[in-house]
């Protein structure tokens, strides 16, 4: 069984049919993977998908569509240094869900990542300097 982690945009993509990159991931899939995402992605699709959508997303979730991988408040301040680190200038900011998946990627050594967001997820590094494999 192949390893990921998942980002917000894919699961998003997964369940908005309109959505450019829904064939995509929907073929990509079809390989059977094992889905690790965070908390923060969860609730960015919940925040990007329409009501119906969101109800099939969390029933997909529910039903181990995905693992939740979960961390807690003494996980914070290391996203709070991996956001600082690629939020200098002149890069773009790090957000949350970004960061937490990084920090997921670390605790899991898990390199592929499915993944819109191919310029930051380029730039992103783990401490030993590997890089991520975007699917």
């Amino acid at each position: 069984m192949k390893v990921a982690l998942i980002d917000t945009g894919p699961m998003v993509a997964l369940f908005d049919a309109s959505d450019v990159a829904h064939r995509h991931y929907t073929s990509l899939l079809a390989d059977n993977w094992r889905l690790t995402t965070t908390w923060p992605c969860v609730l960015e699709v919940c925040h990007f998908l329409g009501a119906n959508a969101v109800q099939r997303f969390l029933r997909w979730v529910s039903e181990g569509g995905v693992i939740v991988f979960p961390f807690d408040v003494s996980n914070l301040p290391d996203l709070a240094e991996l956001m600082a680190r690629y939020t200098a200038e002149p890069r773009t900011e790090m957000d949350l869900a970004d960061a937490s998946l990084v920090w997921l990627a670390q605790d899991t050594n898990t390199l592929n990542v499915m993944t819109m967001d191919v310029r930051d997820f380029s730039r992103y590094r783990l401490p030993d300097g590997r890089h991520f494999e975007i699917l």
